[in-house]
């Protein structure tokens, strides 16, 4: 075990090393050689929405090799790309990362305040190994420090534990380490690609990206209350995952490690591969993105450690260039059932983000969701089941105001109200809302 950290904290430290690199040298990016690492060209820029290889566009293949967000999750072969890149001999070295600081305002009996950042940083390097490409990644999030309290605020959302207790009304930080892996890709022929993907910490072959990583996301700083049926696993540990790419389509299958981390967000946790998931993924256009994937998951809450799950999930995806920005959308269906008493909860989601006159973004999500017993925070012993429906609509705005460096500033904002059923309208009130201003950072070209 102490080895195994060892080697962790040895490649968390070259990560840091690599991110540095990057930031420093981002100025030379336009003395990259187009060599050999033609095959991991980045995608169109935020800035243009073109990319710079045209004949490459419109490629899954190309799209897949590039591995700019996490696991190997996809998007439109469309979304723009906010990868900082440089060339170091035959390593091509990257960097992505945002932060929020955010100001939660919630009314209702159970609302609350709080003044918090939710925030990650991916380092990456690829490069030519053998007849494929090989890259390494990590990311990390500050947020075990910067969410106190294990939490913040978020009316009825569900998941995960705080100090013992089943978390209500609130959302967790993500682990300091949320991924830990490495990527193999090998081109069979010029339709074909093998892939295979280990991590410590890592994101199996389950649902569409990950909503901090969604471009139709990619402003909310708040996780959907849908998160525990549809993209969890995005933070697993000890994941394996190999696909086939044939031109469009792709298949994959994973094993991991099915408990969800649990409330030492610094630490890493490890345990056998017992659980496993499938994904279909489909990118008939270049503007387009869909999958269907399913899992079982092995006692993946602690607070219920002899309940297993099957989770399904499908999902489309649109991305449309505009002229000084872009369009992009999700729809997105999650479906968690009980393997021991078979109840069963769903999960729907419509979100959207168009970035406008280069600068400024708005955005919208819509979700319709079935939340459990343990909303009402019953004593004693109570079997979690399903039993009411609550609804959430956010619309937001910001604009960036400036750069520093290679990095974006933004302020905004956003508000989300609820429609509450009957049996929870005595706890939450008849129409609670929650408003949110907050400061991004991203980085940039």
């Amino acid at each position: 075990m102490r080895g195994r950290l060892l080697t962790v904290w040895c490649l968390a430290a070259w990560s840091f090393t690599t991110s540095l690199a990057v930031v420093r040298s981002a100025g030379q990016t336009e003395d990259m050689q187009h060599d050999d690492h033609s095959a991991m060209s980045p995608g169109p820029t935020k800035e243009t929405g073109q990319s710079p290889e045209e004949a490459e566009e419109g490629s899954f293949i190309q799209q897949v090799q590039q591995h700019t967000i996490a696991g190997t999750d996809a998007q439109p072969n469309s979304s723009p790309s906010q990868m900082l890149m440089v060339q170091r001999g035959r390593w091509r070295l990257m960097l992505h990362g945002q932060a929020f600081l955010n100001e939660m305002q919630q009314t209702g009996p159970r609302g609350g305040d709080k003044l918090f950042s939710t925030n990650w940083i991916m380092p990456m390097a690829q490069r030519r190994f053998g007849n494929g490409s090989l890259t390494l990644r990590t990311m990390f999030s500050l947020e075990p420090a910067t969410v106190s309290q294990r939490r913040y605020p978020e009316l009825f959302q569900q998941g995960e534990t705080a100090f013992g207790h089943a978390l209500v009304d609130g959302q967790h930080p993500h682990d300091f380490i949320m991924e830990i892996a490495a990527l193999y890709d090998y081109r069979l022929t010029e339709d074909v690609l093998l892939s295979f993907y280990a991590g410590a910490v890592g994101d199996p072959a389950m649902g569409p990206a990950a909503y901090p990583h969604r471009e139709s996301a990619s402003e909310d700083p708040i996780a959907p209350l849908g998160h525990h049926l549809q993209d969890s696993t995005h933070i697993a540990d000890d994941v394996i995952t190999a696909g086939v790419t044939f031109r469009k389509l792709r298949v994959e299958a994973s094993g991991f490690h099915g408990r969800e981390p649990d409330e030492n967000r610094w630490n890493i946790d490890s345990g056998g591969i017992d659980s496993w998931s499938a994904r279909l993924t489909v990118n008939a256009a270049r503007n387009w993105s869909a999958q269907y994937s399913i899992a079982r998951l092995h006692s993946p809450e602690a607070i219920a450690a002899s309940d297993d799950l099957r989770r399904m999930t499908a999902s489309v995806s649109y991305n449309r260039p505009l002229r000084n920005g872009n369009w992009a959308s999700t729809l997105l269906w999650g479906r968690n059932q009980s393997l021991t008493n078979h109840d069963v909860g769903n999960s729907y989601l419509a979100e959207s983000t168009v970035r406008f006159l280069e600068r400024n973004y708005a955005w919208v999500r819509i979700e319709n969701v079935d939340r459990t017993n343990e909303l009402l925070q019953t004593e004693g012993s109570v079997l979690e089941r399903y039993f009411a429906r609550v609804q959430a609509y956010t619309g937001g705005y910001d604009r960036d105001i400036g750069h520093v460096s290679h990095l974006t500033l933004a302020l905004g904002g956003q508000m989300t109200w609820y429609g509450v059923p009957d049996t929870l309208q005595p706890l939450y009130g008849a129409h609670p809302f929650g408003g949110l201003l907050f400061l991004r950072i991203r980085t940039r070209e």
